[in-house]
């Protein structure tokens, strides 16, 4: 009988290790054994899984969702990190971050740069200073090629979507709705004081 508990017991924390069961579904599955084992019972892997099933982690379109405390840990946008915090992100432009950020309804700064455009060049400086000021998990930014040797046709529909005709132009979204364009420079503050506005 002392065997018997021994394995039980290292059962339960293999399951526990394996399943990402907490301590109390842990003491479920030593107690179902427990009792199988008292009658006589055979266990099979598959009904010690069965009793943790719905207790770990799954995934689910490419969350992972803990079942038992309600928790998402969803996938980071993927494209290049220009700037910011851990909160308050500004990226070089992909449409798949870009479409991502309008379903979650972000508040959106799109910065149509142009790689041989010294008003850009000399702007972006500031653009990383506010943004690695900012926090604000409800705001996110985008660096968009436009007119340049990395323009993309993505970018293109995105700068006749807005009509954007000159490089440097800022065009601010708030529920996938702009509410703002800027073809002027700006210093770090003007940036703050813009975003703070939405």
């Amino acid at each position: 009988m002392k065997k018997i508990n021994h394995i039980l017991a290292l059962l339960a924390i293999i399951s526990v290790v394996a399943f990402g069961c907490t301590q109390t579904a842990g003491k479920d599955v030593m107690e179902k054994k427990g009792a199988m084992m008292e009658n006589g019972d055979s266990i099979s892997e598959k009904e010690v899984q069965g009793s943790t099933d719905n207790e770990g982690p799954m995934e689910k379109e490419g969350e992972i969702v803990q079942k038992d405390e309600g928790m998402m840990e969803k996938p980071s946008y993927t494209g290049n990190v220009l700037a910011g915090t851990e909160n308050t992100k500004y990226l070089e432009f992909s449409k798949a971050d870009y479409d991502r950020a309008l379903k979650e309804k972000k508040k959106i700064l799109l910065y149509f740069y142009a790689n041989w455009c010294p008003l850009c060049k000399a702007e972006q400086p500031k653009t990383f200073a506010a943004f690695n000021e900012l926090n604000d998990p409800d705001l996110i930014g985008f660096r968009v090629n436009y007119k340049d040797s990395e323009t993309d046709a993505d970018e293109e529909a995105l700068a006749k979507e807005f009509g954007v005709a000159y490089q440097h132009t800022k065009v601010i979204l708030k529920n996938g709705e702009r509410v703002g364009k800027f073809p002027d420079s700006w210093d770090k503050q003007r940036y703050i004081n813009e975003l703070a506005k939405l």
